[in-house]
């Protein structure tokens, strides 16, 4: 089971390194548009209402990851010197918190998601739905859950990340 949640997750930063590629172009064309104007060209029109749904979608792509593979930044300038079984409940802990917070966000974007929908509420260029941005981040919001709720089971000692996938942690 883990290293299919492993899987999956590298496969959602790819595909949020697609949309982080794919944004950065339209801002780029956009730009390159208004530069241009006195050739006929313009911007690309709702340019920003596209990035701003796909920084949505590439952040929850990436995060998953970062966290299985133990990315997020930390401060290790006493986490040496505390007893070992500190430093295991303290990482229980967190992991609790981080799979909390979590399913918290999630929770309250399909809350979100669905007042928007019901209202109708569209963007302001582009009059696209604005629930879309919330649907198309809920796939990879939800699937968060799972890696992270993965990750707590592994500070438990219940799970153990892939041998081809083995964290390495970071020093900051």
């Amino acid at each position: 089971m883990s290293k299919t949640i492993y899987g999956a997750s590298r496969v959602f930063a790819w595909f949020g390194t697609l949309v982080l590629v794919t944004i950065a172009v339209i801002s780029v064309l956009s730009i390159a548009g208004r530069a241009f104007a006195f050739a006929g060209l313009g911007p690309i029109p709702g340019d920003f209402e596209l990035v701003e749904a796909g920084t949505a979608l590439a952040v929850f792509c990436f995060l998953p990851w970062c966290h299985l593979k133990r990315g997020h930044a930390t401060v290790d300038m006493l986490w040496s010197h505390y007893p070992t079984r500190m430093r295991r409940g303290l990482e229980i802990l967190t992991e609790a918190l981080m799979l909390f917070v979590w399913l918290l966000l999630v929770w309250r974007m399909g809350v979100s998601m669905l007042d928007y929908r019901a209202n109708g509420e569209v963007s302001f260029i582009l009059q696209m739905p604005v629930w879309w941005g919330y649907a198309a981040s809920m796939l990879p919001a939800a699937f968060g859950c799972l890696a992270y709720g993965l990750r707590l089971l592994e500070a438990l000692g219940l799970a153990a990340p892939p041998a081809a996938l083995v964290p390495e942690g970071s020093v900051h």
